[in-house]
């Protein structure tokens, strides 16, 4: 079986979804004063190594929790679906099918409860 790693091109796929993904979230105001002071090349390759394994590929990530990575944001819920959408129009943009995207787009939102805190 393939997996979603696979599906979207492997470390060089995710890499580049990745890149366009966190234009989208930079250049949009509902989440980018996130990233403020943020190194994106270090999160970028964080992200690209999280991704990777969530979606099925080599664990190469060494990165907190989710809970830890997110603790003291005070991230709230249209943020995070903000998020979710973005990385869901990449994933369209990139010519990734329904299924990998609705697959994709469904791992991350099964993380909410560890991102969102009140």
């Amino acid at each position: 079986m393939t997996t979603l790693y696979e599906t979207l091109g492997e470390e060089a796929g995710i890499r580049k979804a990745v890149d366009r993904f966190y234009e989208k979230v930079l250049s949009d105001s509902t989440v980018s004063h996130y990233f403020t002071h943020t190194d994106m090349d270090k999160q970028r390759e964080h992200q690209t190594k999280f991704l990777s394994f969530a979606l099925g590929g080599p664990d190469r990530y060494g990165g907190p929790s989710m809970e830890k990575a997110h603790e003291g944001m005070n991230i709230q819920e249209h943020e995070f679906e903000a998020i979710a959408t973005h990385l869901e129009q990449t994933l369209q943009e990139l010519g990734a099918d329904q299924k990998a995207i609705d697959e994709a787009v469904g791992k991350v939102v099964a993380l909410k409860d560890s991102v969102i805190h009140q």
